[in-house]
């Protein structure tokens, strides 16, 4: 699931963004977002699709950049059972991995095990493919907030070069 990390936690509160469907696992990140509060500063899109009032993907992306994203070193995705159809998430990833943050994938108990594996966005299991970005279940960060500090610390000392970000973005939800 993770790759080890066991440094020292760092001292400061990191900053990161938290990309999510929010119509289907708002709850989970409030459950999150008071579990998490203490350790770390997040930054949310507070749903882009309200927000974010233009067809233009180029404009839509900058905006990502510039206010939702800037000064964060990491983002987290937590996946429930749609968070896999979602322009705005692949969007979110997409410019996450932009600027070359780390980035956790956090499965949350929403999302179905479906033979081998879980639907996650594309852009998401590339990098969790090529080793660069962290999957952990939501039950063992819950359990243990280490877990989530270390996921974190894990994917800022990943090598840039693992970042697979080459797919066109989603057009529309699916």
């Amino acid at each position: 699931m993770m790759s080890g990390y066991h440094g020292a936690l760092p001292s400061v509160r990191r900053k990161v963004f938290v990309s999510y469907h929010h119509r289907g696992d708002q709850r989970h990140y409030d459950a999150f977002s008071a579990a998490f509060h203490d350790s770390l500063q997040l930054l949310t899109d507070n749903s882009l699709e309200r927000r974010i009032d233009s067809a233009d993907p180029s404009y839509i992306m900058r905006r990502i950049r510039e206010s939702h994203l800037h000064g964060s070193s990491c983002t987290i995705v937590l996946c429930g059972a749609d968070t896999w159809r979602r322009k705005y998430v692949d969007w979110e990833i997409k410019a996450s991995l932009d600027q070359q943050m780390g980035l956790v994938g956090i499965w949350l108990p929403t999302l179905p095990l479906v033979g081998d594996g879980t639907n996650k966005p594309d852009r998401l299991q590339d990098n969790i493919d090529a080793n660069y970005a962290v999957w952990i279940r939501w039950t063992n960060i819950i359990a243990d907030y280490r877990q989530l500090m270390n996921a974190i610390e894990a994917t800022l000392v990943k090598p840039r070069s693992l970042i697979m970000n080459n797919r066109a973005l989603m057009s529309y939800n699916r």
